[in-house]
């Protein structure tokens, strides 16, 4: 029996002004408390919710072996809204959005309730 070769793991660099986002799945409950059906809030939403996961980075030099510096203009881990139809899904994850910069709407700060007295 042949030997399976153990699947490659996919790395993805953002290049230009451009990052790469993973969807955060929002509370499937409507604001009155009743959960809805899957998939509900994302169909009728007009904005989508995602984590930075990678960004576009400089160069690194020749002497320095780190990653480069962060060129997007987006934070790394931010977290940001932008359109339901922007970005390029990841073929082989549906929750990855390769996604240009001025795409996005806003960075979302979360904030605990007792923090806003």
């Amino acid at each position: 029996m042949a030997e399976r070769l153990p699947k490659p793991v996919r790395y993805i660099q953002p290049l230009g002004p451009r990052v790469l986002v993973r969807l955060v799945k929002l509370d499937e409950r409507s604001d009155a408390g009743l959960y809805l059906p899957q998939g509900v809030k994302e169909k009728n939403a007009q904005a989508l919710y995602g984590e930075v996961v990678e960004v576009a980075r400089a160069e690194p030099g020749e002497e320095d072996k780190s990653l480069g510096a962060n060129v997007s203009g987006v934070p790394l881990g931010a977290y940001v809204l932008f359109p339901k139809e922007d970005g390029l899904p990841v073929p082989w994850d549906e929750d990855l959005r390769l996604l240009e910069v001025k795409s996005v709407y806003a960075v979302v700060e979360e904030v605990e309730p007792d923090a806003l007295q």
